[in-house]
Parts: structure tokens; sequence; C-alpha cells
């Protein structure tokens, strides 16, 4: 094939896209470890003390509640489930009371990426399937707490594993968890912002010192130095001071402690100050990432080079081995989010791959399950570094975290029939794609109101919680499966059932919502335009006047 000016030229442009490409992800993930510090700043204290009422905690379902709600307020799992093993380590809370909250973690942690999803909405076809890839991993946390909460709380099956495993096994203090990607991203990250994480443990844990403490550090320590100091000797007279020999220097060591460099060390704002500020500029950096990749990643997936990357990623293996497929996924989504340490990291930036139509949502579902193995088994090598009397209790909470996992793995993926979370993201995918505004309402609903909901039920006592949520999950299940019989087999329903054209059109459409929410919407923006007009107005009256 022969070689004209116009192909050399456009392959050294698809070369110089590639550096280009891995600088907009450095600076992807750099805005994602920086919007998690401001969501810390900003509500971090809020999450010590929640975690400090165990009467809240010993509740199975407050605690799966408290779980989602300080994990989206800091926008870590790994700082809930430090803050976690360091209670259960210090004796002030069981371990089988820890386990729905590291179920919550699990949920909590998945609204880094749905929120990532939001920022493809400009084109429809793009949003729905990314906001599919990224709401498939909170269908499969959601459906695995519904089943595996009751059966712990009944049966105690996650503890008793992890408790075997631990006694089973005569495992030693090791070292900390490696840090690999961390090393490119840190010295990027620690020039914005550095927090003292202690903090929010220590409030957790009771200690009423860090409530006044900040968590932006301030100062680190350098190292101990060993000073010379010479002893104080009292004489009575100037003879007995004359026939004193010089005493002799002591040695002492004293911690030096620097000012931190980083661009909030000396300034005089507050906790929640610094992390607005953080979190207006950290998203300002996400969504200008995230733009700039989806265009530079369509630019070079064209044409032939897309089909071949589309058929290699999402192709299975040859008969018989096809059903492998999957599980060779789940591996390289466990593998990548052990490089990246950080399952939000790892769905964050398959999210815009899923939009664009790289990889297929039933693709992306086996990655999404990989990755959640992943991020445990980071947390138990950090586990490992744990002094030798917490070392049990920190291994058994994070063992407790990788059995969840597994467990909800084999309910709803080895059997295709069971691979309901595909089903659910595909629908709220096209339902967000055809009323954009829904997305938000589904955050608002599935990370917030939900659980403030249920948190305040739970705290009612489990008579009202009963009386309130038992109706509710009966409905839910009921149109649940009067959906799935008029979608599938529709004779077995009586004629009435066999639509919801009986009910009122607000409860069986958002339409009627769709054109409020319009309205207000054009509402508001002409209420911006008369602003801007009179403003307009005035400032040329004023000019005019000088």
């Amino acid at each position: 094939m022969e070689l004209s000016p116009n192909r050399v030229r456009e392959f050294f442009i698809n070369c110089s896209k590639i550096p280009l490409l891995l600088l907009l992800l450095f600076f992807f993930v750099c805005s994602l470890d920086t919007l998690s510090s401001a969501f810390q700043l900003a509500g971090g204290k809020v999450a010590g003390d929640i975690f400090k009422d165990n009467a809240v905690l010993s509740n199975p379902v407050a605690g799966l509640v408290v779980g989602i709600l300080v994990t989206v307020l800091v926008q870590s799992s790994s700082t809930s489930t430090s803050i976690i093993v360091s209670l259960v380590s210090s004796g002030l809370l069981e371990v089988r009371s820890a386990v729905p909250i590291i179920m919550g973690t699990n949920i909590g942690t998945s609204v880094t990426n749905t929120i990532v999803a939001m920022m493809q909405a400009g084109e429809r076809n793009d949003f729905k399937r990314a906001f599919a890839g990224a709401t498939i991993h909170d269908c499969f946390n959601w459906l695995s707490v519904l089943v595996l909460l009751p059966m712990e709380v009944a049966t105690g099956l996650m503890t008793h594993l992890a408790h075997i495993v631990v006694t089973s096994f005569n495992i030693q203090t090791g070292e900390d968890a490696p840090e690999l990607l961390k090393v490119i991203t840190e010295p990027v990250t620690k020039l914005i912002i550095q927090l003292d994480r202690q903090v929010i443990t220590g409030i957790a844990m009771g200690d009423e010192r860090m409530r006044n403490r900040s968590l932006v550090k301030k100062w680190c320590h350098t190292g101990l130095v060993t000073v010379q100091t010479l002893n104080t000797i009292t004489v009575s007279t100037l003879s007995s001071l004359s026939s004193l020999s010089p005493p002799d220097p002591l040695p002492h060591h004293v911690t030096v402690s620097t000012l931190s460099r980083h661009l909030f060390a000396d300034a005089h704002l507050s906790d929640l100050t610094v992390g607005l500020i953080l979190l207006a500029g950290s998203l300002a950096l996400l969504c200008t990432c995230l733009v700039l990749l989806v265009k530079l990643l369509n630019s070079l997936l064209q044409g032939q080079v897309a089909k071949v990357i589309q058929k290699v990623i999402n192709t299975d293996l040859p008969y018989p081995f096809g059903w492998l497929a999957g599980y060779l996924a789940m591996f390289v989504g466990a593998g990548m989010t052990f490089v990246v340490q950080s399952s939000s990291v790892f769905t964050s930036a398959l999210t815009p791959l899923i939009g664009i139509g790289v990889i297929s949502l039933e693709r992306a579902y086996p990655l999404t399950l990989g990755s959640n193995i992943g991020t445990t088994t980071t947390a138990l090598l950090a586990a490992l570094a744990s002094p030798g009397d917490k070392l049990a209790a920190a291994i058994q909470i994070a063992l407790c975290h990788f059995f969840f996992n597994i467990l909800g793995i084999l309910l709803w993926y080895p059997i295709p029939v069971t691979r309901v979370p595909i089903c659910m993201a595909r629908a709220l995918g096209e339902r967000t794609a055809k009323y954009r505004w829904f997305a938000v309402l589904y955050l608002l609903i599935c990370f917030l109101l939900l659980p403030s909901l249920v948190l305040g039920l739970s705290l009612a006592g489990w008579r009202v919680m009963v009386g309130v949520g038992a109706p509710f999950v009966g409905v839910t299940v009921f149109i649940a499966l009067v959906n799935l019989m008029q979608a599938h087999s529709p004779g077995h329903l009586p004629a009435r059932l066999q639509s919801w054209d009986f009910l009122p059109r607000w409860m069986r459409s958002l339409k009627p919502l769709d054109r409020n929410v319009h309205r207000r919407c054009v509402f508001i923006s002409l209420c911006k335009c008369v602003c801007l007009w009179v403003c307009l107005c005035v400032s040329h009256t004023r000019v005019h006047l000088l």
C-alpha cells in the first residue's frame, strides 16, 4: 500500500494524540483525588460524628445507611473503611455490626462514576450508554445488599467465614499497601491540598480534641533532632562554684516540624471554605478533562480502528470457552483497580469509553465486578500493615468486604438469566436519555433522600420501620413483577393489569413532570435574560449620564 503524504501526516497526528490522551487521563485522576479531598473537608467532621453514635450503628439497617451517607460525604470508600477498622480494632464496634456499614460503603462509592456520566449529557446516545454503564455498579450493589444484608443479620455468614479464615491462617503483620498510581499523582495533588485524615478517625472514636482541629494539614513532621542541653545546678557560695567542673551536656530528642507545602497551608480559611473552593475547582477540571478525553477518543477511535478495538474488547472467546471471556474481564478489572488503588477511578475512567460505544454494557458489567474485587484486595494489603493487636479485626473486616463482593458475583453473574443489573442499568439509561433531568433526580433519591428516609425510620424503631417499609417494599415488588409480565407474557395477567393506562397520567409517565421541569427552566432562562437586559440598560444609562 502506497504511503501518501496525507496518510503519513495523519499517522503522526494520531501518534501525537496518545501523549495528550495520557496527560488528560493523569489530570482526570488528579481531579478525582482532589474531589475526594474537597468532600472530606466539606463533610468529613460530620461523617466522624455519624460514626460516633454506637447505638445507631448497632442497627443493621441504620449501619447500612450510615455507610452510604458517609462514603457519599467523603467520596472515598477507603477513608470510610479505615474509620470502621479503627472503631472495630479499638473495641468501640463489633465486627458483626460493622459488616452492614461495609456494605453501605460499597454502595456509596459508586456515586462518583454516576456524576462522571452526567458530564456526557450533551449527546443523547452517548449519555444513554454512559449512564447505563455507571449505574450498573449501583444496581449490582443494591441488589446484593437486598439479598445479603438479611442473610448476614439472620446467620452472620460473612462474619463467620472471615473469622474462620483469620483463625485458620497464621497471618503476620506486613508492609503497607503498595502505592502504584499514587506515586505519579501525589506530587501534583500534594501541591494543591494535604489532609490530616486522623481528625475524622479521632472524632469517630470520641476524641473531643480533634473537633477543633483543622483537616487541612498545616505542619508536617520532618524527623527527630538531637539537642545537647546543660544540667541546672544550684550553688551556695562563690568558692563552691569555682570548685565545680562544667556540667556535661545531655542529649534530648526534639521533633522538628515545617510548614506544609501546598496552596492552602498558610490560608486562614475554614475547612468548609477550602472544601467548597476545591469542590468548584476539581469539578471544573473534571468536566474539562472528561470533555477533552471524549473528543480525543472519538477522533482516535474512528472507522476501522474503532471496529477492531470493539471487536477485540467485546468479542467472546471461541467455542467452547466463550463463557470464560467475562471472567477474564473480571480479572482485568481487578488488576487495573489494584494498579490505580481505587474502584472509583477505574469505573470513572471506564464510563466515557462506554459512552462512546467502545465497550459494551455486557462487557462493562464483569469489568465493574472485577473492580469491586480489586478494591478489596487493596484493603486486605492495607489491613496487613496494622499492628499486631489490631491485625485480626482489620483483616476480618477486609475479608467481610471481599466475601460480600464474591457472594454478590455468585448471585448476579454466573447464570446469564441472573444478570439482572444489566437490564436495570439499560432501562435507567434509556429513561435518562429521554428525560435528562432524571439523572439528577436519581442521584438525589438513591444517594441522599432514600438513605436519609430509611435512617429516620430505623431510628424511630422497628415497628415504625416495618409499618412504613413493608407496604412500600410490597408495592415495589408487585410493580416490578407486573412490569416484567407485561413485557414478556401479558396474556397471563388480568385484562386491567395488561397495561397501566387505567392509572392517572402522572402516576404512569414522567411526561407531566417533564413539562413542568421545562417550564421552570424556560422561566429561569427568561428571568436571567431580563436581569441581564436591565443591567445593560442601567450601565448604558450611567455611561450616557457621565
